[in-house]
């Protein structure tokens, strides 16, 4: 379906029965990430939002639309558009940022929150100007050469090597996942919504009550050295590092994925002594 919120028509898809599981991806993905969970988490209602910018939801000019503040504004809109009080949420990488963006802005309308593969954002002055310096010289990159070119060297990241080792007919699912989008999208959600872009939230972390599962891969070193500052700062958090992924758990090892996703919210992300 498509919802329109503050001037963006939105893609939505809902599904299922139960309470809601909001569901957000990260950077080039689309609702497409989300279907191959949707037998596993049967009993809950999948809220899956293609993020501005990308799949099917507009990709306005104004880079200012893409900031992760106005885009978490535009969740709780879509929430209350869809009769929803609150919801469990799942975010991977950039997904993530805007999902613990959400919790920050909104904790009322979050139940629990799981993070995949993600961080608050970065620490420094420094570190998020030479971020955001990086960010456009791709943006540009993209605008000029195309999306096609520009995944090609995507791919070749450190960050997705691990993904090599999928069998060929899932990595070109994911690839043509990544080609659905349009270079202004991807562009602008660079700009808007990038790391360098976003506010850090690493102060805010001690502040945050609500039941976090952090997820990292082990073949993933950067972001589980991330995921266990998180967890040493958030005071109800747990973390689970996954055997024999990287960074995209879902789609490297999906049954485990699917499976602690399920007990968690299930827990009602009670501690467990994980």
């Amino acid at each position: 379906m498509r919802i329109s919120i503050r001037g963006v028509s939105y893609y939505v898809e809902v599904v299922g029965e139960g309470e809601p599981l909001l569901l957000l991806h990260g950077f080039t993905g689309s609702v497409q990430t989300w279907k191959p969970f949707i037998s596993d988490w049967k009993q809950r209602t999948l809220v899956m939002v293609d993020i501005i910018g990308h799949g099917k939801t507009d990709f306005p000019d104004e880079v200012e639309r893409y900031e992760i503040e106005s885009v978490a504004a535009d969740l709780h809109e879509l929430l209350d558009q869809l009769h929803i009080d609150n919801a469990h949420v799942l975010g991977y990488s950039m997904g993530g940022r805007l999902a613990l963006t959400f919790a920050i802005r909104y904790p009322h309308r979050v139940k629990t929150l799981i993070l995949e593969s993600s961080s608050p954002g970065l620490k420094t002055e420094e570190e998020r100007m030479a971020r955001i310096r990086s960010d456009e010289a791709l943006a540009a990159e993209i605008e000029q050469h195309g999306v096609a070119a520009f995944i090609e060297k995507w791919e070749q990241l450190p960050l997705f090597v691990t993904q090599k080792r999928l069998p060929r007919e899932i990595q070109e699912q994911i690839r043509r996942e990544r080609l659905g989008h349009s270079a202004k999208g991807l562009a602008n959600s660079l700009r808007g919504m990038g790391t360098g872009k976003q506010p850090s939230w690493w102060e805010q972390l001690n502040s945050l009550p609500i039941p976090t599962l952090l997820l990292c891969g082990e073949w993933d070193e950067k972001f589980c050295q991330i995921a266990l500052e998180m967890n040493g700062r958030l005071p109800n958090a747990q973390l689970a590092k996954i055997s024999c992924a990287g960074h995209a758990i879902h789609v490297e090892q999906p049954k485990i994925f699917a499976k602690i996703v399920n007990e968690f919210i299930e827990k009602g992300g009670e501690r467990n002594g994980n």
